[in-house]
């Protein structure tokens, strides 16, 4: 009898890779991590530190530093390179992240890799896309965090203007991980009830400032990098989280980016979408009955994307 042990490779251990790495380790999530980084010492030190603190981890969890042709045999690689110009625009860092990409990506195909490419460097949708291209893998075996961590956002700004635990929110943030975001208010609810229901029943409490907290949700980062210069936590626990779902094969609706064929009118192009995450990465796409008026964003964020995607050299 073989029992499989669950690895998870991360490619880039700076600020938002080593957050993976303790996130998937302290939660239990995974039984092996395989990291690597241009920046050899960077990774010994990020090992030695993960070691140190397995002793007080709920199990045993191994930790690697290998290159990247070591990674094929992992099921999940996750993608975390790149450079922070703290320009606003996330959009500025594509040529980088592309040079960075085209490194490694090729080594794995190479190598047979055929789990999942998780990815976080930005501008996500669009390395996403690229992640897919030059793996030849099949779409849903490569997914973007996209829109998940500014779900998270959006249901932190919802709790704190209802006084609801964010358990309790349905909502989400959709399109590109990047200025054209949109919130889909047509589709928020509380414990099941539609947000247009309670604010004709209580509407002291649920009239909400529904524009300005959309801009507040799309512009929480640069709030984060403004004192920090990067985001850390909450990129690494919505990453922790997919990774969840997909090991325990939980089919968790959850809003990731990922290539969609014919959705909401539009194809060709990675953006966020309520995606059932399971074994299998994608497992389905959940179309929503967005207002003429969100879809009308949600084109407005898919042309803002093929527009980007043509500037990549």
């Amino acid at each position: 009898m073989s029992i499989s042990i669950r690895k998870v490779g991360i490619v880039g251990v700076g600020h938002v890779g080593a957050h993976v790495a303790y996130s998937l380790a302290q939660q239990g999530i995974c039984d092996a991590l395989y990291l690597c980084d241009i920046n050899k010492q960077k990774v010994v030190s990020e090992r030695q530190d993960l070691i140190d603190a397995v002793c007080y981890m709920p199990h045993r969890v191994q930790v690697y530093n290998c290159e990247y042709k070591d990674l094929a045999d992992c099921d999940i690689i996750v993608n975390c390179v790149g450079t922070i110009d703290g320009s606003g625009d996330r959009l500025n860092e594509l040529q980088v992240s592309m040079g960075m990409i085209r490194t490694f990506v090729p080594v794995l195909k190479e190598n047979n890799f055929n789990g999942i490419w998780l990815n976080i460097t930005n501008p996500c949708d669009i390395i996403a896309h690229q992640v897919w291209t030059l793996s030849g893998l099949p779409k849903n075996q490569v997914i973007g965090t996209g829109t998940g961590l500014d779900t998270s956002r959006l249901k932190a700004v919802l709790a704190r203007e209802t006084g609801f635990d964010h358990k309790s929110i349905t909502a989400y943030q959709l399109g590109e991980h990047g200025n054209s975001q949109f919130t889909a208010w047509s589709c928020v609810a509380f414990g099941g009830k539609p947000l247009s229901e309670l604010e004709t029943e209580d509407p002291d409490r649920f009239t909400l400032e529904k524009e300005a907290l959309s801009a507040e949700v799309a512009k929480a980062g640069w709030v984060t990098f403004e004192g920090k210069g990067a985001t850390e936590y909450g990129i690494a626990s919505t990453a922790a989280r997919m990774i969840s779902c997909i090991f325990h094969d939980e089919k968790q609706i959850f809003p990731a980016s990922t290539l969609i064929d014919g959705h909401y009118g539009e194809e060709g192009m990675f953006v966020s979408v309520p995606c059932v995450l399971g074994k299998d990465g994608v497992e389905e796409i959940i179309d929503l009955n967005l207002t003429d008026d969100e879809m009308a964003r949600f084109n407005k964020t898919c042309t803002v994307m093929k527009e980007n995607i043509a500037r990549i050299k």
